[in-house]
């Protein structure tokens, strides 16, 4: 009888251990995940971009002759007076050398244009001397013509002559004077190149100064140098008066307006600059990216709204990271992106109940690179999961990682 007993214990301890073994080796763990809380509060969406400050008004100082631009009397940087401050100075272009036959052909002009000097003042005497004869013969032909002595048509032929002797006498004077330019015209071309170092030369006859306040930004020639009319000098402008601008993917740009607030970071400080969109320009561009891509670029200019003593240190051509608020407002219900997934057209996340998770199809609105915008499916203070691994299924039991 205590045999049996002790067998019945046994088998029963056997029976209690191979239970315990069972079920230890067939036991679901709970699935470890991070879980954060559904909370409201304020969201921005951004459209991020990178870009360039420029001064908004820049002038361009061009020669307005051709000739040698001497040395630059001003260097980058330095400080312009508006009408005062010399940035340029030109000396006009002299006169080529003549070689033999040139200067023959050019002597051999100016002796054909004092020959013809000579004519001109010749046709002048003569014309005067004929003025003054029918002026004398008119006045007789009138004290006839009162006496009753000749005729009218005596008086009217000699009116006539007087009137012809001074349309020639008028003649004249112009051919001596086209007879005088011709003459000066000819003279001209035998003049030679002035030696700077000669008594007769006279110094640079053109000097230009600054179109407005402000600093030299570039100078294009220092050096000495020929330059043709037109030719660009150097440029001008004031160096607080700067604008950003960035290009912007064109369906990016669409999305903004006018008056939309940006935060200007990367600047060179840790405090953000604000700025403002002030114009969109009407027109992109083809642009190849990085990878080679063909993109639609659009610029988007911005206005500071930071006063310039608080951006003392950004210049022409500083380089910005620019966050462009595309939306925001302030009690939106969120949920991190890194809960949400697809199922299908539809988002889902899983929301945890009791240590379960369950799966749970949301509606979301806008988006940024951190949180959604939660439009259904959720409410304040509901738990989810994210990041939710591939053993996270519908009703798996679920422990909190960082839970002791």
């Amino acid at each position: 009888m205590a045999l049996k007993s002790r067998n019945i214990v046994l088998t029963s301890f056997g029976l209690l251990v191979a239970g315990a073994l069972g079920y230890t080796a067939f036991r679901t763990d709970p699935v470890p995940v991070d879980l954060h809380t559904i909370t409201r509060g304020p969201m921005q969406v951004t459209i991020n971009a990178d870009g360039k400050t420029r001064i908004r008004e820049v002038y361009e100082v061009a020669a307005p002759i051709s000739g040698t631009a001497l040395r630059s009397p001003v260097r980058v940087g330095d400080p312009v007076i508006a009408d005062e401050t010399v940035v340029a100075v030109l000396e006009p272009a002299s006169s080529n050398l003549l070689d033999a036959r040139t200067r023959i052909q050019a002597e051999a002009a100016v002796r054909e244009a004092e020959a013809a000097l000579h004519q001109a003042r010749s046709r002048m005497r003569e014309a005067r001397d004929d003025l003054t004869l029918a002026d004398r013969e008119y006045e007789r032909a009138r004290v006839l013509v009162d006496r009753g002595v000749a005729s009218v048509t005596r008086l009217e032929n000699a009116e006539q002559q007087l009137g012809t002797k001074r349309a020639a006498q008028d003649a004249a004077i112009s051919g001596l004077e086209m007879a005088k330019s011709a003459l000066d015209r000819a003279r001209a071309a035998l003049f030679e190149p002035v030696n700077a170092d000669s008594d007769d030369y006279e110094a640079c006859c053109l000097q230009l100064t600054a179109p407005t306040d402000g600093r030299v930004l570039e100078i294009d020639m220092i050096s000495e140098r020929p330059v043709t009319a037109g030719t660009r000098l150097l440029s001008v402008g004031q160096a607080d008066d700067l604008e950003i601008v960035a290009d912007l993917l064109s369906v990016d740009a669409v999305k903004l307006e006018l008056g939309d607030r940006a935060s200007v970071e990367r600047w060179g400080r840790a405090t953000p600059l604000d700025a403002r969109i002030s114009k969109i320009e009407p027109s992109a561009y083809t642009k190849v990216s990085a990878l080679g891509i063909e993109e639609q670029r659009v610029d988007v200019v911005f206005d500071f709204l930071t006063p310039a003593q608080d951006r003392q240190e950004l210049g022409d051509y500083f380089s910005v990271f620019l966050r462009i608020v595309e939306w925001e407002a302030d009690d939106v219900l969120m949920v991190p992106v890194s809960a949400i997934f697809r199922i299908g057209n539809e988002w889902a996340v899983f929301r945890v109940d009791a240590n379960q998770a369950h799966l749970q199809p949301v509606t979301i609105g806008r988006r940024n690179a951190s949180v959604a915008q939660v439009l259904t499916g959720l409410e304040e203070g509901d738990r989810v999961i994210t990041h939710p691994s591939d053993d996270t299924e519908d009703g798996v039991t679920i422990a909190e990682r960082n839970q002791p």
